[in-house]
């Protein structure tokens, strides 16, 4: 406890020196920056500015609230990373959900680490540490990997020594991306592993997709019997459906409406017609709160 202490005295020290305009620290080479780059410091919440180039969008409610009551009886533990953009003015680098965990509960300070770097370094931290250490869906961490190979230019090798990887395995991740958008909110909501994404790449044609999709999300089926079904598809040229079923491309209409819907309620929704007129929508939630916001959604109430 005293350790602790000492720490939390030693990093509130550190916070009236940065407060000091003649001990304002932009470079290593600065006077005192020894001090305060790689130390722990507490900072004002206020502060602090959410990182632009943080990879994770989706933010649990329930997994917050159980951070924050931690952190209300613990602390934050693990101190979050920030880079100096001006005087007394910061950036997250990682740690969102302590962030936002923190402000949720009404701290004014967290401890932190400082670090000084320009926005490619920073871009590059925030993907690699929240790539190893946040649980990002499979999804955010393909449009990570997707950025590192873009916007850092690093080619798959050297993104694959980078964040500890296999490259087939970044392959594997970056191959989600090809698609539908409806399927990768499937992914990024848990209606479908990354074993059924895996398999669904196979098929080229997003519209056919879509229907294996359907059929995976209402006849509940494994990854194993996807691998079947897309086998059949690839066989015979078409997608295989129950018996007594009568198989009516969608139109663009209906692919474009499914898509319209499952981004407005951020939930899959699937559209299932008997002649591209009349049908059925299936909207799917996973809990009584997620059912309440889809209907706040529609109802406006």
């Amino acid at each position: 406890m005293a350790k602790a202490t000492r720490k939390q005295a030693l990093g509130r020290g550190l916070s009236a020196l940065l407060k000091d305009p003649e001990n304002d620290i932009n470079s290593v080479a600065d006077k005192n920056a020894d001090k305060v780059v790689g130390n722990i410091v507490e900072l004002e919440l206020d502060a602090i500015d959410v990182n632009p180039f943080q990879p994770r969008s989706n933010f649990n409610d329930e997994a917050l609230q159980e951070l924050a009551s931690s952190i209300r009886e613990l602390g934050v533990i693990q101190p979050i990373t920030v880079r100096k953009l001006d005087f007394n003015k910061y950036q997250l680098v990682s740690g969102e959900r302590r962030y936002r965990a923190s402000r949720l509960i009404g701290l004014e300070t967290i401890p932190a680490y400082i670090r000084i770097a320009n926005d490619q370094e920073s871009l590059e931290m925030a993907l690699v540490e929240n790539i190893q250490r946040q649980d990002l869906d499979p999804i955010e961490i393909a449009l990570s990997y997707q950025r590192l190979i873009e916007e850092i230019e690093l080619t798959q090798e050297k993104l694959s020594d980078r964040v500890g990887k296999k490259r087939s395995t970044i392959t594997n991740y970056l191959r989600l991306l090809r698609l539908d958008p409806i399927i990768q909110t499937g992914i990024r909501d848990g209606f479908i592993s990354m074993g059924h994404g895996r398999t669904l790449v196979n098929v080229e044609r997003r519209e056919d997709q879509l229907e294996i999709y359907e059929q995976i999300i209402g006849d509940s089926l494994s990854v194993r019997q996807t691998e079947e079904l897309v086998r059949k598809y690839h066989d015979s040229g078409s997608i295989t459906k129950k018996s007594g079923s009568k198989s009516i491309p969608k139109s663009r209409y209906i692919v474009q409406s499914e898509i319209d819907l499952s981004q407005f309620l951020e939930t899959p929704v699937i559209l299932n017609t008997s002649d591209n007129e009349k049908g059925k929508m299936t909207i799917s939630f996973k809990s009584k709160e997620e059912l309440h916001r889809i209907k706040k959604l529609i109802t406006g109430e």
